[in-house]
Parts: structure tokens; C-alpha cells; sequence
């Protein structure tokens, strides 16, 4: 591939160079935790003050409706991805989705509709990429196509408070 082909890929290095530091900045948090004297109890993510489930540092792949509803109900806020691997604009959000499940509150949930279609009929994703913010249990908003990580951030952070 050219250099200039390289750099118009917004799937190449860009991508590689945004998850090897989400990577080290975890690598670094997992190290000061443990410098600290902070026992591991093998979860990893982010602990809530209110008791619940730590919110993982990952997405989570979801695979039938009760794994979708574990997710939604162990975690106070969750983002929930609806994809296909041969989906372009789910291609282009790859790196966001994999940001937003490490830097943000929230749980990130992914569901392939292709291999999850009872669970992408109940969330009513008729087009993908389709994200549905769950708070509390309940779905508070919804978001068809390519979105902006800015857009999704703001509305994570205004249900995670």
C-alpha cells in the first residue's frame, strides 16, 4: 500500500496507534493499582460505589437475549452495539466502541444481528450500525448509522451521573 494510500485508510494506523494507548494507559492504571497493594479479584474495569458489577474495560460480546439482559442489568449504564462484520459504517466505529469500553463508565455491549437476530429484533435495530443507550435497566436513547464519539460520550456522561 502507498503512502498516501495509508493514510486515507481510517481503519490503519490511526486505529492501531488509538488502541495501543488505550493499552498502556490500562497497562499503567493495572500497574498502580497493584504498586498500591490493591488485591486483583480477576474482573477487570472499573469498580462502582454502589456495590454493582465493575464496568469492563472491553465489550462485551453478547450471544442470546439473556446474555443481553445480564448485561443491562448488571451495569448501571450500558451502550449496546448492534453490528455485522461485513457492515462498513460498524467497521468505522470499531475503534470508538473499543475507546468508549475503556475510557468511559459505561459498559459497552456488542450484538452481531446476524448471529443474534431475536436480540436485534428487540432492540429494533432495522439498520446498522444501531446503538441503544440503556441507564438503570431501561433504554434512554438510541443512535442509527456512523456516530460521533463526542455525540455518544455526552450522552453516556449524562446518564452516568
Amino acid at each position: 500500500m502507498s503512502d498516501a494510500a495509508e493514510a486515507d485508510d481510517p481503519t490503519g494506523d490511526d486505529a492501531k496507534t488509538e488502541r495501543e494507548r488505550i493499552r498502556e494507559r490500562k497497562r499503567r492504571e493495572l500497574e498502580a493499582r497493584l504498586g498500591d497493594g490493591e488485591a486483583l479479584d480477576g474482573s477487570a474495569g472499573t469498580e462502582t460505589d454502589d456495590g454493582g458489577a465493575a464496568t469492563p474495560d472491553e465489550p462485551i460480546h453478547v450471544n442470546g437475549l439473556d446474555e443481553f439482559r445480564r448485561a443491562v442489568d448488571e451495569h448501571d449504564v450500558v451502550l449496546v452495539d448492534c453490528y455485522a462484520d461485513w457492515c462498513g459504517p460498524c467497521q468505522m466505529m470499531e475503534p470508538t466502541i473499543e475507546a468508549l469500553a475503556a475510557e468511559t463508565d459505561a459498559a459497552v455491549a456488542k450484538v452481531d444481528v446476524d448471529a443474534n437476530q431475536a436480540v436485534a429484533q428487540q432492540l429494533g435495530a432495522r439498520s446498522i450500525p444501531t446503538l441503544v443507550l440503556y441507564a438503570g435497566g431501561e433504554a434512554v436513547d438510541r443512535f442509527v448509522g456512523a456516530q460521533d464519539r463526542a455525540a455518544l460520550e455526552s450522552a453516556i456522561d449524562e446518564h452516568a451521573a
